[in-house]
């Protein structure tokens, strides 16, 4: 079981003419934890939401689908949104309405991992409550997921997002995001100086291009498998959750924080690989709709 701690929303994405939207329940977080559950791991999701008839379409999406829901204490209790609009490319842009002001976490007793990120670990007064949980011995994962809009400037950024890279054994990132953290840098090799911070696996997103994945042994560059895009909502996060299914699956997340580092060449190529099939799926369709395991076809075949 993987416990998930961080927001969950409603998305309004618009259609094209700007002005209409439809609501999707989502949060980076909450995505991660619904592609987990889908793809059969038993995921624990510590979250904020309100009674509203907002928190009642995210919270039913979520437990429909078996994603044991915990809402954490706070001082508030409306539910956050965020609208997001789409380019001729289906990548999305987003506009926030959103509050974390969590006091404490779901207890993390019986829990492989725990992974956080986006939103959760950027806004206060919540983030300073989940940096606290990222100190434990437990293996976490990290996804900074950069939300500039949201954010300081990436100078200011920077040293926030390094320290959480430090605190976690798998890290997976975004070309996008680093592009913005570290102007006219190498993805690539921004990746291995995170390796060096702490983490056991980084794991930056590269869009059409796949992902690339290094260890203190092993890198690889895999390519996506093709697909019609229709939006990019979520893709990030199902990416994150068919990772951590794979390495769930492989014994890899229980405490043993050399373990991921061990991982063989092999091993990290199909565990990119069968990360890359549950986010080009996701992207084939709109909203974050991650896929069921039974949906993955041939990639089941990646699984260890």
């Amino acid at each position: 079981m993987i416990t998930v701690v961080g927001e969950a929303l409603a998305d309004l994405i618009a259609a094209a003419d700007g002005r209409t939207f439809t609501a999707h329940p989502g949060g980076s977080p909450a995505n991660v934890a619904l592609g987990l559950t889908r793809l059969g791991t038993a995921s624990v999701l510590g979250t904020r939401l309100g009674d509203d008839l907002f928190g009642t379409l995210v919270r039913t999406h979520l437990t429909d689908a078996g994603v044991d829901v915990r809402p954490l204490p706070a001082p508030t209790s409306d539910t956050s949104v965020a609208f997001a609009a789409t380019d001729a490319a289906g990548v999305a842009r987003y506009d926030f309405r959103i509050t974390w002001d969590i006091t404490a976490l779901p207890p993390l007793d019986g829990a492989e991992c725990l992974h956080t990120g986006s939103l959760a670990t950027l806004l206060e007064p919540g983030a300073r409550v989940v940096e606290a949980a990222m100190r434990t011995e437990r293996t976490v994962s990290y996804d900074p997921n950069v939300r500039p809009s949201l954010s300081g400037t990436p100078a200011e950024e920077r040293p926030r997002v390094e320290r959480q890279v430090a605190l976690s054994d798998v890290v997976k990132v975004s070309e996008e995001d680093l592009g913005w953290l570290y102007p006219g840098e190498d993805p690539v090799e921004r990746a291995a100086r995170w390796l060096a911070l702490g983490p056991s696996l980084v794991v930056v997103t590269l869009g059409a291009d796949g992902a690339h994945a290094v260890t203190g042994n092993h890198a690889t560059t895999r390519p996506g498998p093709p697909t019609t895009v229709v939006d990019t909502v979520g893709a990030g996060d199902a990416f994150t959750a068919g990772l951590l299914h794979w390495l769930s699956r492989a014994g890899l997340l229980s405490g043993n924080h050399t373990a991921i580092a061990s991982v063989t060449g092999r091993s990290l190529e199909n565990a990119v690989d069968f990360a890359n099939a549950v986010a080009a799926i996701t992207c084939s369709r709109a909203g974050a709709n991650p896929p069921t395991l039974a949906e993955l076809g041939a990639a089941r075949s990646l699984l260890p």
